[in-house]
Order: structure tokens, then C-alpha cells, then sequence
């Protein structure tokens, strides 16, 4: 098996929105979240029906809505503008994988990083999103890999090196 896996590319938007839902995914109970705004929908709007209970009502129903925002800018908006607005996305990337490390190479970059620098990794349909903080990753798109072996080299040295992976991508 060869020790150096080389891949190249520049990131797409979709690339960075699907790894950010996968990041929200593991991180937000969607199915928790969307059944509490539901309920919270259907109080209000049971509530809202009687004088008496009238305001009740419409602060349950302003509870789901501001609930349905907060996640369809979780999963549709915040992803795309943070792809947009950060420059490093637009860059041409050249990454070495190694026993010894990733070496990060792009217009503005030329660094070695060990693999300790990495806590955790979480493998979805389309990426390796590997995490150096709670909420700060590397996005490995799976398209990059030119070959099946270049991708179970790489997945050989993740599952060496990172003590934390959950994979979603069944």
C-alpha cells in the first residue's frame, strides 16, 4: 500500500453546504426540533381559537416559526453564505496525506499539520469533515480521491491516526 496519498482540488459550494448539514446533523436533534415546532403549531394554533387564550396561542405559533427559521438558515442559508464569503474556499488545494501528517499546500498556505491536531472525523456520503475544535473542520471531498485505493489508503491512515469517527454515509 503506498504511504503518501495526493489529492487536488478546489472546493464547491455544494461541497462545503453538504458538510456543513452534516455538521449541523450530528450536532442539532433535526427530528426533535422539527416535532417541537410542529407541536408548538398545533397548540397555537388550538389556542389561538379562543378569546381567552388568544395570545397564548400566538406566541406558541411565533415559537414554531421562529423554530422553522432557525433551521432552514441552520441548512439552507448560513452554509452558502459562509462558502461565499470566506476567500480561502476559492483556492486551488494540494494535500499530501502521510503517516506523519497532512501537508496543506494553496496560494496562501504551505503547512505540515500533524494528525493529532485532529480530534475527531465524521465520514458522510460525500466527505471527510475532520475536526481540530467543536466547531472548526477540514472538508475532504470524496470526489477527490482519483482512485478506490487512493480512497482506502487515505481511510487506512484516518482510521490510524484519528481516535474518534462516525460514519453517517450508509
Amino acid at each position: 500500500m503506498n504511504s503518501t496519498v495526493d489529492v487536488s482540488f478546489r472546493y464547491s459550494e455544494s461541497d462545503f453546504v453538504r458538510a456543513m448539514r452534516a455538521h449541523y446533523a450530528t450536532h442539532l436533534r433535526l427530528r426533535l426540533d422539527i416535532a417541537v415546532a410542529i407541536v408548538c403549531a398545533i397548540v397555537g394554533a388550538y389556542l389561538w381559537r379562543s378569546p381567552s387564550t388568544h395570545w397564548l396561542g400566538i406566541g406558541f405559533v411565533s415559537v414554531s416559526a421562529v423554530f422553522a427559521l432557525i433551521l432552514v438558515a441552520a441548512f439552507a442559508v448560513i452554509p452558502r453564505l459562509v462558502f461565499r464569503r470566506e476567500p480561502k474556499f476559492r483556492d486551488d488545494y494540494s494535500l499530501t496525506f502521510s503517516p506523519g501528517g497532512i501537508h496543506f499546500r494553496t496560494a496562501h498556505i504551505d503547512s505540515q499539520l500533524q494528525w493529532s491536531m485532529y480530534s475527531r472525523a465524521l465520514v458522510d456520503a460525500y466527505s471527510y469533515i475532520l475536526y481540530y475544535g467543536w466547531r472548526s473542520f477540514t472538508v475532504i471531498p470524496k470526489r477527490v480521491f482519483q482512485s478506490a485505493e487512493q480512497q482506502n489508503a487515505f481511510e487506512h491512515m484516518l482510521a490510524q491516526n484519528i481516535p474518534k469517527i462516525s460514519r453517517k454515509d450508509t
